[in-house]
């Protein structure tokens, strides 16, 4: 697969693909939006946009997930618990926007049988803060006791992401769990 670019035009065409997606999910819904739709939106010509995602899934995933860059510094404050609460905190506040949350529903909604990249980037995340420490536990663990309440929150009780106490209760849950790796 040739390797995306990502500056000068590449990343301009790139930011009006994303507004665009965000602009229409938030008029219409996620079930309502079409890669031509996004196309003439953007400005763009629709094969750019399969070019690049192959399809409307992908793109929702994707355009869900990218200020949760995986490229981000992790938190590394020294302290397990702290990290995994900030890093829980983070996603969170992404999904308490009601675009992301929309746009993670609508990927959702039609993944398949393949893992999204939003849980492919959150596995990888959860492998390094697994590592540190010695944590006691797997990054599996983390996805299942971190990462999927927050993900049921956020596709079935959205209203409920404004809980402040949300990330550390996940947290506590999965360090009570005192699990082997």
């Amino acid at each position: 697969m040739p390797e995306k670019r990502t500056g000068g035009r590449s990343a301009a065409v790139l930011a009006q693909i994303r507004t665009a997606v965000e602009d229409l999910v938030r008029e219409r819904g996620a079930e309502r939006v079409t890669i031509p739709m996004v196309a003439e939106r953007a400005g763009v010509n629709p094969t750019s946009i399969y070019r690049r995602w192959g399809d409307l899934p992908t793109m929702l995933n994707d355009i869900a997930t990218y200020r949760l860059d995986p490229t981000r510094p992790l938190p590394d404050t020294g302290e397990l618990r702290a990290d995994l609460v900030a890093w829980a905190g983070e996603i969170v506040e992404h999904y308490a926007k009601p675009v992301n949350a929309a746009l993670l529903r609508g990927g959702a909604a039609s993944a398949g049988e393949t893992e999204s990249d939003c849980l492919r980037n959150r596995r990888a995340e959860a492998v390094v803060l697994a590592s540190r420490s010695g944590a006691p536990f797997a990054a599996d663990d983390i996805v299942d006791l971190v990462v999927a309440p927050i993900i049921y929150r956020v596709i079935f009780l959205p209203w409920t992401l404004t809980d402040p106490g949300l990330a550390e209760r996940c947290v506590d849950r999965l360090l009570a769990t005192g699990r082997a790796a």
